[in-house]
């Protein structure tokens, strides 16, 4: 029987080995004080398997064959309802079938209680076949994992930590729902004039004199938002003082039941849909504008949390956007490689021609060093939330030293990896398909052989769950922020790679390091030039001052032109340079590995000494066209 994970090498190296299984197991059934859970990693992993086999299956039967279909059918909204086009409706009935929905949901839940890194895989191979249906498919059991997630860090979910399990959550009927497939729900963030700036959001939570709570207002762009189950982001106090930023600190979150359904058959809506987006792509995902009139709505943590709250779900859910653009590579890849095969031109293959041989392989090369990098973000991210509520379990614990002392490594891994993750897997995902539509040629224009279908449905990728230039945004303040909190390290790091790079017997660790170097430097070069900046705006004020102002006070928005006009080629930089780190510490344990480094490292050395010179050689016409523009408003 077909299947997407047999036929995937890469992928089945993610499950069989490349990735800390007996960690996660350990943090996912509570370091083993679960009763009824997996005692050892070896029969976890062996469930493990078994599940990511039938979906592979079950994918390449139920979804992978629809996916044109799903494509041309769409969602028509009738009389206030969605309705979903036939061949959705049949692969969700498969997923309801096979109790999907409970993958990653603890026993005590009614779960599976899989690791989300095994759930991140599966994504991949949903995508492959449809990515609208993997859009969707991430609002079911995602979201129902959203409320526990959040119950745990309002403090509403109580443990037994003798038994090894949760007692009780506030959304464990909705959690139910959600995983019989009966409900899913979505988050309602953005709204007509507030996308990325959620300090402009405007919809108004507000609480009557018994305290209770609800919502008004207008959500636009809202995936899923059909569902029944919404996150929302309402204002519930108006911002204070000039600074734009301040709005973040008045906003809060709710959840609210889009609708009840009656026992006569009859539906009451609080929350009415006002039209369905037309979009490029994903025809078969919803995209709803939403209005909330005086909607009840229930608060989850405190009012002004908000903001907070969003964040998180926000690392799980760009992880969760990368591996959709790695499963609708991979699916792009596969098809121009199929069409290169059996099209000729001038008597061979055009597979065999030079020009599309190469094309082929730098598509396949992306795909392996994107998927190193996701299962590497999956991994650290789900350590580092796992780790934290296995610290409730292990208090006293012998284990309770060792939990406590790695949980900061897995979080700064994650903060590190994540924005480079979905920066390039998304950017990576528009130009595969891309390519495959020019190695289609003409018939790639058409819809016959559907290499158009995967150009539409990945430009949307690079824009939602944050764009690719808030993604580069986030990781060059953080790498700078970082510089400029442990210089002292920095230093030390740029000194190691430097040695590493000329003295390491090993020829592939020596190229590692040589890209590091260059990522290394291009930080220095920026650093340099901010504080150079940064030292003329004190001119007029006291040298007394200057010191704090250097080591403290910093304003990425203020303080690093420079460093944001490049931040993306500095994304790109510092991305190559974490898969070719990963792929190095890949090839110590597994020798076959070396191959795929060192095609990585063919691909990026050349790019990196072009982004490096880029990056330290231009920017001051746009930085002076910028300054002039401001001087023109002012006067």
């Amino acid at each position: 029987m077909a299947s997407f994970l047999t036929d995937n090498d890469d992928l089945r190296f993610y499950l069989e080995r490349g990735i800390d299984w007996d960690a996660l197991v350990e943090v996912t059934e509570y370091g083993y004080r679960t009763p009824d859970g997996f005692k050892t990693p070896a029969e976890a992993r062996t469930f493990y398997a078994e599940i990511a086999a039938m979906m592979g299956e079950l994918v390449a039967k139920e979804l992978g064959p629809r996916s044109a279909t799903i494509d041309r059918e769409g969602n028509q909204l009738s009389e206030g309802e969605v309705t979903e086009g036939p061949a959705m409706q049949a692969f969700f009935a498969a997923l309801k079938a096979a109790e999907v929905h409970r993958l990653c949901l603890p026993r005590e839940l009614g779960g599976l209680n899989a690791p989300l890194a095994l759930y991140f895989l599966i994504a991949e191979m949903v995508a492959r076949g449809d990515v609208s249906a993997m859009t969707h498919f991430s609002f079911h059991g995602g979201m129902a994992m959203a409320m526990l997630a959040y119950s745990i860090h309002e403090g509403t979910t109580d443990f037994d930590v003798a038994a090894g399990r949760i007692a009780s959550t506030r959304f464990g009927e909705y959690i139910e729902e959600i995983a019989r497939g009966d409900a899913w729900g979505c988050m309602d963030i953005t709204e007509p004039d507030a996308g990325s700036d959620m300090a402009r959001l405007r919809a108004r939570a507000t609480q009557d004199a018994e305290g209770s709570w609800t919502v008004s207002g207008e959500k636009i762009f809202i995936t899923s938002g059909h569902g029944k189950f919404h996150f929302v982001i309402a204002r519930t106090e108006d911002p204070k003082g000039d600074d734009a930023f301040s709005g973040l600190q008045g906003l809060s979150m709710f959840l609210v039941k889009a609708y009840d359904d009656l026992p006569d058959g009859r539906r009451v809506r609080h929350v009415s849909i006002e039209r369905l987006e037309e979009k490029l792509g994903h025809h078969g995902s919803v995209t709803a504008a939403l209005l909330f009139d005086n909607a009840p709505a229930q608060l989850i943590g405190k009012r002004g949390e908000g903001f907070k709250y969003m964040l998180v779900l926000m690392n799980n859910a760009r992880v969760g956007v990368a591996f959709e653009s790695i499963g609708l590579g991979e699916c792009a890849l596969r098809m121009a490689r199929e069409y290169a095969a059996g099209r000729r031109s001038m008597g061979k293959a055009i597979a065999d021609h030079e020009m599309i041989a190469d094309l082929l392989d730098e598509m396949e090369t992306d795909l392996l060093g994107l998927r190193a990098l996701a299962a590497t973000s999956a991994f650290h991210e789900e350590m580092s939330q796992k780790m934290a509520l296995l610290e409730r379990f292990t208090a006293g614990a012998p284990e309770a030293g060792r939990v406590k002392a790695e949980l900061p490594k897995h979080r700064a891994l994650s903060r590190r990896y994540t924005p480079l993750l979905k920066y390039l897997a998304a950017e990576k995902a528009v130009e595969i398909a891309r390519r495959n539509v020019q190695i289609h040629g003409g018939v790639g224009y058409t819809r016959e052989y559907g290499a158009e279908k995967l150009l539409r449905d990945a430009l949307v990728l690079p824009i939602y769950e944050g764009t690719s230039q808030i993604q580069s945004l986030m990781a060059m303040k953080d790498t700078l922020m970082g510089i400029i909190k442990r210089p002292q390290a920095f230093l030390g790091r740029m000194a190691q790679a430097r040695w590493r790079s000329v003295s390491s017997a090993d020829p592939l660790e020596r190229r590692v390091s040589a890209v590091s170097v260059l990522s290394l430097s291009v930080q220095q070069h920026l650093l340099t030039r901010t504080a150079a900046d940064k030292l003329k705006t004190l001119g007029g004020t006291s040298p007394a001052t200057w010191k704090a102002s250097l080591s403290r006070e910093w304003d990425p928005k203020r303080d690093f032109a420079l460093a944001m006009l490049h931040a993306e080629r500095l994304t790109r930089l510092l991305a190559d340079e974490a898969i070719a780190e990963i792929l190095l510490e890949q090839s110590r344990r597994f020798p076959e590995r070396r191959e795929v480094l060192e095609r990585w490292l063919d691909r990026c050395e050349l790019r990196d000494r072009a982004l490096h010179e880029e990056i330290t050689t231009t920017g001051e016409r746009m930085l002076s066209k910028l300054a002039s523009r401001r001087a023109e408003v002012g006067s």
